[in-house]
């Protein structure tokens, strides 16, 4: 894939910025329990749908099964990915993002997983897009959810 050197950018969007005026640092994809999402990217378990218009990549969803000391804030275990999205922001809100979030679930059905899962923070407006799929809330801290979706439920 051309594009993994994109994914740094779709990183650093699919972090939930609530203040808008006090943006992170852009380097704090760079800190472990984020890198995990994107070091490395290729290996046989990792897998990326891109969304284009007009010629130019608008978003991205990537999933991978995240091992090793690090984990990422979505895992559930060592044999579920953990799905990542992000929209540019210019496009977020035209049905982009539904759209490869469905299209990552039946490409991963296809390989066979059972599950996937991912964290979304209470307050982001992606939750209802999330449940709109087929996520469902497994757990819950004071900040985020932890969600799953069935991969035998995708039709």
């Amino acid at each position: 894939m051309d594009e993994i050197h994109l994914l740094e950018d779709f990183l650093y969007e699919a972090i939930f910025q609530r203040d808008e005026n006090n943006l992170l640092p852009r380097d704090i994809i760079r800190q472990p329990e984020l890198s995990v999402y994107i070091n490395d990217f290729g290996r046989t378990d990792d897998h990326c749908l891109v969304a284009q218009c007009d010629g130019k990549i608008v978003g991205a969803v990537w999933a991978r099964i995240i091992t090793g000391k690090v984990k990422g804030f979505g895992n559930v275990d060592d044999s579920t990915p953990e799905l990542a999205i992000s929209i540019h922001k210019e496009y977020r809100s035209k049905g982009i993002g539904t759209n490869l979030l469905k299209s990552m679930l039946h490409l991963l059905k296809e390989f066979g997983y059972t599950q996937t899962s991912l964290a979304v923070q209470k307050d982001n407006y992606a939750l209802k897009v999330y449940q709109s799929v087929g996520f469902i809330i497994i757990e819950e801290s004071e900040e985020d959810y932890l969600m799953l979706c069935k991969c035998s439920e995708i039709m």
